[in-house]
């Protein structure tokens, strides 16, 4: 006698299940991709570059990185989101992607809250302010008052609409009742080269950028946004130490997969995505880059996003901030 059709489906939704089940626990049995959004040599690229190397140790597969950036990096957000969900392709997340996208753009292809499985957030990575040596402020105090002597006669410029550090220093205007101009370039090497010339006379920057610099004393840092010092600026106050608590704020890198992919390839990435955070040379070069690891677990990732995500859409409602795509 032939099986109903809703025995026959069952039969095959459960043949599917054990297959997915056994995939997964062969996981990964070939090359994994990591899409990053932004040319070679950016701070993600770098981030992404490191992790692959010790991904590749702990699972004895290879993991590359393959760049794709465009399109205020939805172009390779957007290649991950429409992925197989299988583990071979992920993406190296960040705060822009994740948390800004969503109240920034009017139209993205995917959802950020819904096309990703988050694996870990990777790291945070807090920004520094700097200002050019012509501006007369040795600390954020000063900075704040030379502002406010002079409301919309200074220049901050960042590496374009809704990045992290625009609304880093929209944040900072927020909370500390300043005006200034903002200059937006393409990209940070851009306006990190204003600020050398002037053209602008102070910004939010990740240390990479600036760190040669400030050691330089081509710029002066005045403040750090982390809840710490970092060690590769250890005479530099962070915003709390300078009376300015609630100016904070950070950048995050995370590792995510398409949505659907099977929970136990999930824990595969991420138990040896901690492994590799606690590899020393790791630690030591995503401290030299400013950067804190953190390697939480999947629902803390997601429940981290979710919290940045409301965070920075204040930020952008209140700064006014608008691309259009």
């Amino acid at each position: 006698m032939t099986r109903s059709l809703p025995v026959r489906l069952l039969s095959f939704v459960a043949f599917a299940v054990l297959a997915g089940a056994s995939h997964a626990q062969d996981y990964p049995a070939r090359t994994v991709r990591i899409i990053v959004p932004v040319a070679a040599g950016a701070t993600n690229d770098i981030v992404a570059r490191l992790l692959a190397g010790k991904l590749a140790e702990q699972l004895k597969h290879p993991f590359i990185v393959e760049n794709r950036p465009g399109g205020a990096q939805i172009t390779g957000a957007d290649l991950v989101a429409k992925s197989q969900p299988d583990g071979y392709t992920l993406l190296l997340g960040n705060t822009s992607i994740l948390a800004i996208h969503a109240s920034l753009f009017p139209k993205l292809p995917y959802d950020p809250q819904k096309a990703f499985e988050p694996v870990s957030i990777v790291a945070e990575s807090p920004s520094v302010l700097v200002v050019n040596p012509s501006v007369p402020a040795g600390s954020v105090k000063d900075f704040i008052a030379y502002t406010k002597a002079n409301p919309g006669k200074l220049n901050y410029g960042s590496p374009g609409n809704g990045t992290p550090f625009h609304l880093s220093m929209e944040l900072f205007k927020r909370q500390t009742g300043t005006e200034l101009v903002h200059v937006p370039f393409n990209g940070a090497q851009p306006a990190v080269t204003a600020l050398l010339g002037n053209q602008v006379q102070a910004l939010f920057d990740n240390t990479p950028n600036i760190l040669p610099h400030i050691q330089a004393g081509k710029i002066r840092a005045l403040a750090v946004t982390s809840p710490k010092r970092l060690g590769i600026l250890p005479d530099v106050p962070t915003m709390a130490e300078a009376g300015f608590k609630g100016a904070e704020s950070q950048s995050f890198f995370a590792i995510v997969a398409p949505q659907g992919t099977p929970p136990a390839v999930v824990k595969t990435l991420h138990a040896a995505l901690v492994k590799s955070l606690q590899a020393p040379d790791l630690r030591q070069r995503l401290d030299q880059l400013g950067a804190v690891p953190l390697g939480n677990a999947p629902q803390e990732a997601a429940a981290y996003v979710a919290r940045e995500s409301a965070r920075w859409a204040q930020v952008v409602k209140e700064s006014g901030a608008k691309v259009d795509n």
